[in-house]
């Protein structure tokens, strides 16, 4: 399957191919400016709900060293490294590929701003499993990767915030009670 697709991704025009390869990065902008509107949107909302939106980037983090951990006693090597032509550049040899550290932030910070703001599931969904496809077809991650790192980040950047709340809601309502002592909730 890692072959089709990376055949298929080299008959495409180059527009799409530096779109694929500067397009899994934005992305991750794009998640983080997410994150800085739904922090906006609930600075006002009750505690809680300020506290979900702090902890999703931290659950995102917190996913992402796990991640970086499984890598380093997998060890799989990056499938570019076959002598197949691929989009991107290959990484450079202690650089993983088990599981896709991109696919692990895509899809954590899609889960974790779900749980924070639900009406942004269309968006972020599609877009994490855009970011996660194309770093198959820019040839660096094998399938199985991208999938493997999906699934961390989506189950556990969600999980990760919200044992995180419990910590984050309380300081929340200190903070506003100090920066306004009639509003502490």
């Amino acid at each position: 399957m890692y072959r089709d697709i990376v055949d298929f991704a080299l008959t495409t025009p180059a527009w799409l191919h530096t779109l694929a390869e500067v397009g899994t990065d934005a992305g991750l902008f794009v998640f983080a400016a997410l994150f800085l509107l739904c922090w906006w949107r609930a600075r006002n909302a009750p505690a809680r709900d300020l506290a979900i939106a702090i902890a999703g980037p931290a659950g995102v983090v917190c996913a992402y060293v796990l991640s970086e951990i499984v890598k380093t006693f997998v060890r799989e090597g990056r499938p570019c490294r076959d002598g197949i032509a691929t989009i991107a550049a290959c990484p450079p040899p202690d650089d993983w590929s088990f599981p896709s550290n991109h696919s692990v932030i895509a899809a954590g910070a899609a889960g974790t701003l779900v749980l924070a703001w639900r009406a942004l599931a269309w968006a972020v969904l599609p877009l994490a499993v855009l970011m996660a496809f194309s770093r198959v077809f820019v040839g660096v991650h094998y399938p199985h990767d991208v999938a493997a790192g999906f699934l961390i980040g989506l189950a556990l950047a969600p999980l990760f915030a919200l044992l995180l709340v419990g910590a984050v809601t309380p300081m929340v309502r200190l903070a506003r009670s100090r920066l306004s002592p009639q509003r502490a909730g």
